[in-house]
């Protein structure tokens, strides 16, 4: 029967802890002449370190792929807001980038926020936003508010 662990008789499991391995320390010591790194060739060299994407000359995958397209380097990223979401905003008020964030309908502010036209919106508000599609601004002047684009 094992005994209860107390904070007089803790111990580490048995074959959890052991020896660091210290290697070319000689003959002796199981890691002695080639050190775990095979004979000859290399990546048996001091100092040897095969850069990303390499595949022993064979030609890489990234390279092997076709190329399409621009992708670019410094993209814009937004938060995207619905327009049925706004209809938590009572009529008349103005709503801006941080009220959404406030109303904790944006989490973060990205490189700003776009408007969706995904739903319908039943108030009349003041929207300022950094992009609306076309879809979006034409939701919010049907219901008599205004969409104004932040610079």
């Amino acid at each position: 029967m094992a005994v209860k662990p107390t904070l007089s008789n803790l111990k580490p499991p048995r074959g959890s802890r052991h020896r660091k391995v210290r290697v070319g320390r000689g003959m002796g010591s199981k890691m002695g002449k080639t050190s775990g790194a095979g004979n000859k060739g290399q990546q048996s060299r001091r100092g040897y370190s095969r850069r990303p994407g390499f595949e022993g000359g064979q030609m890489p995958l990234h390279r092997r792929i076709p190329k399409r397209g621009f992708s670019s380097p410094f993209p814009k990223t937004y938060a995207v807001v619905n327009v049925d979401t706004l209809n938590a905003f009572a009529a008349g008020e103005t709503v801006t980038p941080e009220a959404l964030l406030v109303h904790g309908i944006v989490r973060a502010k990205r490189d700003g926020v776009k408007i969706l036209g995904n739903g319908e919106l039943t108030v009349s508000l003041t929207v300022r936003a950094h992009a609306f599609s076309k879809s979006a601004h034409e939701k919010i002047t049907n219901a008599g508010g205004k969409a104004e684009v932040i610079a």
